[in-house]
């Protein structure tokens, strides 16, 4: 007898096969019982008799039977397998699971997050929850294709770090052994280092930001798409670089999850031909004329400021996305490099998707003098970036940009979730490392 996955044995009408997997949904009809059983690959319907009623949601189980074709007017199309049942001829029960807090059952769990987070486990098996990482794994894949295509090596950075890479107080400091080291920002260092090495590389890394705040939209423990590319010619080729990912992207998941997209009622977002791309001030200076607010002296744009941006760019280039350049100097860490024509501002960018900020990137200062400047100049004292940073840069680093995109934010906004701890396995923030913490 065969031992195949639910969704190989499509191809076996008339066959006796052996699948394992989990109970889904049982139906009890008394003289027949009728159970949908799951595994990685999908579900299918399994006809039992009376003896199966005995079993319970969630229970692991071993079923041998007959794999036969469904009459034409009980085909679930919703279903891979919905052309075919398996009338069950015996089963073993591998573990049994203790009765359920919720009815796993349902289309839509339908829970609070809290309960939804309490039970991760749990209600990670859902298929709905379960297909948001299906689509996140398709993100990661086509980040790395995308990259090895351009001529990326792909690198691994270290999460232990002697000093913070942005500066100021957003760390988390840990005991490491009598020395003093944090948990890194980003591996921002890291791969400006290893562009003098392999001048273009991407890394699919952990990075911590101890922000004393609980939003929709941010995470403690995030994994960021990261990438650096040296020898450019212009900063914009770094921007160029991050939406020829968008678009890779954006064409995989709509290729290889049309299902998953209907099952959460959304489209991938859309870019009519290229990203528009606005400085700025210029920005402030639209979202003041469109809608009266001024935030004109601000160092940035709001949450507000970044939803309008979205709006003009949908109303005027029919893109869900729009980059926003030019960032003011003193409000970007100390490697941008200053816009030779305006000091005051960088040659950077942020890619705003859908309202929100999903890429921040731009071209990094090369020079260790100047580099060594600035690190003083944002009040930090060289010796702490000596080794093995600015050492890269005193024997040479060609001119060299790069960017990061925030897996679980790009997960959220393409999918349409509403907390951006939905697209995090085991979310960490403020108030929980897999267990919500207690007050003090």
């Amino acid at each position: 007898m065969k031992k195949l996955n639910i969704a190989q044995i499509v191809s076996h009408i008339g066959e006796e096969v052996e699948i394992r997997g989990w109970v889904n949904v049982i139906r009890n009809h008394k003289k027949i019982v009728f159970l949908d059983i799951r595994d990685a690959s999908g579900v299918v319907q399994v006809v039992g008799d009376s003896s199966f009623a005995q079993l319970s949601p969630e229970d692991v189980v071993t079923i041998k039977g007959l794999v036969k074709k469904r009459p034409e007017k009980l085909i679930n199309p919703k279903l891979l397998t919905g052309t075919i049942e398996m009338e069950a001829k015996s089963f073993t029960l591998l573990a049994a699971a203790q009765e359920l807090p919720f009815d796993m059952g349902k289309e839509d769990l339908g829970l609070t997050l809290p309960v939804l987070l309490d039970y991760r486990s749990l209600t990670l098996r859902h298929g709905k929850i379960r297909s948001i990482f299906k689509v996140q794994e398709t993100i990661v894949t086509t980040f790395r294709k995308t990259m090895k295509d351009a001529g990326f090596t792909e690198v691994q950075a270290p999460t232990i770090v002697a000093t913070a890479t942005e500066g100021g107080a957003e760390v988390f400091p840990i005991s490491y052994f009598d020395k003093k080291a944090f948990l890194a920002q980003s591996p921002q260092f890291y791969k400006q280092i290893l562009v003098s090495i392999f001048e273009k590389v991407f890394t699919v890394a952990h990075a911590y930001r101890a922000e004393p705040s609980v939003t929709t939209r941010h995470l403690t423990e995030y994994v960021g798409l990261d990438a650096e590319m040296g020898f450019i010619d212009s900063w914009t080729e770094v921007m160029d670089m991050a939406e020829t990912l968008l678009k890779n992207i954006f064409k995989a998941v709509k290729t290889e999850h049309t299902d998953i997209l209907t099952q959460y009622g959304v489209e991938v977002p859309k870019i009519e031909s290229s990203i528009p791309r606005i400085k700025l001030t210029e920005a402030k200076e639209l979202i003041f004329k469109r809608t009266g607010r001024d935030i004109r002296t601000e160092p940035d744009l709001d949450p507000e400021g970044e939803r309008e941006m979205s709006k003009w760019a949908r109303e005027t280039h029919g893109s869900d996305l729009v980059f926003v350049t030019h960032y003011p100097t003193k409000k970007r860490p100390m490697y941008t490099y200053p816009d030779p024509e305006n000091p005051e501002e960088t040659l950077s960018f942020d890619l705003i998707g859908k309202g929100q900020e999903w890429i921040t990137g731009g071209q990094r200062i090369n020079n260790y003098e100047q580099l060594v400047t600035n690190i003083k100049k944002w009040g930090q004292d060289p010796i702490h970036f000596e080794i093995p940073y600015l050492q890269a840069f005193k024997y040479g680093m060609p001119p060299e940009g790069g960017f990061c995109l925030g897996l679980e934010r790009i997960t959220m906004n393409v999918l349409g979730l509403a907390n951006i701890r939905e697209a995090s396995l085991f979310p960490r923030d403020m108030e929980r490392v897999d267990i919500a913490l207690p007050k003090t």
